[in-house]
């Protein structure tokens, strides 16, 4: 099923042509009944952000379809548009949720890392992504950490009604990571791994693309305070800026610490870039990358703040300061 969410690029036109080379049914403005359905999303109510809204009509969609059919989904299976999956790919994910009675089960899919902009800010952000959600974490039933990737997500279908829905999570601006939460703090088990097999087919061909990619959600990240912003910006500049200023350093000693910091935060980053297959000498531009994730965290804060956060399709979906001042983030 396709469900377009009031796209402009001709989003369903493609995918109706694809239904029938396939010869599979499209079912236009309706949910249909066939093998493939392609629905456009109702108008987008209040208090939904975008994407959880589009996901919604789809599970809508399918549950009608399931009741025409008299059958019944195990699994709902959540992916980008933008995303290419190997063949095997969701077979491997419900074999893998089956074999470990997982209730949501993602994958990390493959950024692009072509372009110079890409080459040298993608790889950290698979980098600091995996330092805020470590997969061991998240698939330790005693650990709090709750985290996914909603390029690729299996959820089962027990699960999803148990926490009530996309809707009890309907404002969330990191949706994948709220919704593998809500599931986790249910009593689920959660699963997130990497993958090379899928692959996203979205180009970032300029700094400034990467930069509102990280913005839309980063101050969210952050619970919307200040101090975190603060301790954030203080934390990445003592981890990956202060090691470059130390080499200036009069002290031999506070040069040497600097050397060392500088080769140890490099033999982190150097696994990601591996990953991407990029040369190794990427991995000593990292300073210069943090340097511009700090930019587009407070960039971020600053449109929040602005009344502009969240930007999506050129709606600012994140919540006023004024709705978040009195109460916590639940992510």
């Amino acid at each position: 099923m396709v469900v377009d969410d009031h796209s402009n690029d001709g989003t369903a036109e493609i995918a109706a042509k694809v239904a029938e080379e396939i010869a599979a049914r499209a079912a236009g403005e309706s949910c249909g009944a066939g093998e493939f359905a392609i629905y456009s999303a109702a108008a987008l109510p209040s208090g939904w952000t975008g994407k959880l809204w589009a996901l919604n009509e789809g599970v809508r969609c399918a549950s009608e379809n399931e009741q025409i059919h008299g059958a019944t989904a195990e699994f709902y299976w959540f992916t980008d548009a933008d995303v290419e999956h190997t063949p095997d790919t969701l077979r491997r994910l419900v074999s893998r949720a089956q074999r470990d009675k997982l209730d949501l089960a993602s994958l990390m899919v493959l950024l692009r890392s072509r372009t110079f902009p890409e080459k040298i800010l993608i790889p950290a952000f698979l980098y600091f992504f995996l330092q805020l959600y470590p997969p061991k974490w998240i698939a330790d039933p005693s650990a709090r950490t709750a985290g996914a990737a909603g390029g690729c997500l299996l959820i089962r279908r027990e699960a999803l009604q148990r926490i009530g829905g996309l809707a009890s999570i309907r404002d969330a601006m990191i949706d994948d990571c709220a919704l593998a939460r809500a599931v986790k703090t249910s009593g689920g088990r959660v699963w997130m791994g990497v993958t090379r097999a899928s692959i996203s087919l979205r180009d970032y061909k300029s700094f400034g693309e990467i930069r509102d990619m990280i913005a839309r959600t980063a101050f969210t990240q952050l619970r919307y305070s200040a101090l975190l912003l603060l301790l954030t910006i203080v934390g990445l500049g003592l981890t990956y800026l202060a090691p470059v200023a130390l080499f200036f350093a009069g002290n031999v000693l506070a040069r040497g610490l600097g050397i060392f910091s500088y080769l140890m935060m490099t033999a982190s980053f150097f696994p990601a870039v591996r990953y991407y297959r990029l040369s190794p000498a990427w991995v000593f531009l990292l300073p210069v990358t943090a340097f511009f994730y700090v930019y587009a965290t407070l960039l971020s804060a600053v449109r929040y703040w602005l009344g502009r956060g969240g930007q999506w399709k050129g709606r600012a979906q994140a919540p006023s300061s004024s709705s978040t001042s009195s109460s916590s983030s639940s992510y």
